[in-house]
């Protein structure tokens, strides 16, 4: 049986106690799409209940990247990658690890019983980054090389363009779903029989600006991905890649 598992690392800016002097001075890059993922724990929040296996931080982006393994350069900010090493181990331990495994503590609880997941990992993007505007308001993130995955993504496009055709989505943009992050990580545990990885990204600028549409856009979100989730809960391991 396949089991759908939501994951949001990016949903807030906070900051614990213990860390607070380090980003003293920083509040207003802390409000920016560099301290947290804008509007990505609302979204969560309207998906959650799909499934009784979903996970938030919500401290910030800026303290430890949870969307990254340990050993990538970008694990830590310009802030936190000044501490010692000692220091980084302390916050990784509060911090990063105690996220990560009670997630991949549940994948692994459901490969043990016979069972498959489909992880959706929810996050967004700015509308502008370096000068460059992105030009999607959805982005699903995933291994070509997985077919479960593929044939997941190739089908919620399909709703997501049925159900609400103003809204641009792309595959594996604005970034490639096979970068480091989470997903990827879980794929290296877990093969494609047993684990399917999404990153869900969505454009910024509709929890920013448009407030009607965000509105829309949670709501299609939440449509799209029950009924392409309840279509590819049976035999999903078994499907095999698109041909390109």
């Amino acid at each position: 049986m396949l089991k759908l598992l939501l994951t949001c690392e990016h949903g807030g800016n906070s900051i614990p106690p213990a860390y607070r002097a380090l980003f003293e001075g920083h509040d207003a890059l802390l409000a920016t799409h560099r301290g947290y993922d804008i509007g990505a724990l609302d979204l969560f929040n309207h998906l959650k209940d799909l499934t009784p296996d979903s996970f938030f931080a919500v401290e910030s982006r800026l303290l430890v990247e949870l969307n990254r393994s340990v050993g990538q350069e970008d694990l830590f900010s310009g802030i936190t990658g000044k501490l010692t090493e000692e220091e980084k181990n302390v916050l990784l331990q509060k911090h990063y690890y105690p996220f990560r495994n009670q997630v991949e503590q549940v994948v692994q609880g459901h490969m043990a019983a016979g069972n498959q997941v489909l992880h959706v990992a929810v996050h967004s993007f700015t509308p502008e980054l370096n000068g460059e505007i992105r030009q999607a308001d959805i982005g699903l993130l995933y291994d070509p090389e997985r077919g479960p995955e593929h044939l997941f993504c190739s089908d919620w496009k399909k709703a997501l363009e049925l159900e609400a055709p103003e809204f641009q989505v792309r595959y594996n943009y604005p970034y490639l779903g096979t970068a480091d992050g989470f997903p990827t990580y879980l794929r290296h545990k877990f093969d494609a029989s047993q684990y399917g990885g999404i990153e869900l990204e969505v454009n910024q600028k509709y929890a920013q600006e448009a407030h009607r549409q965000w509105h829309r856009l949670k709501v299609v979100l939440r449509k799209t991905l029950r009924s392409t989730f309840e279509k590819h809960s049976q035999g999903f391991a078994a499907q095999q890649p698109l041909t390109p």
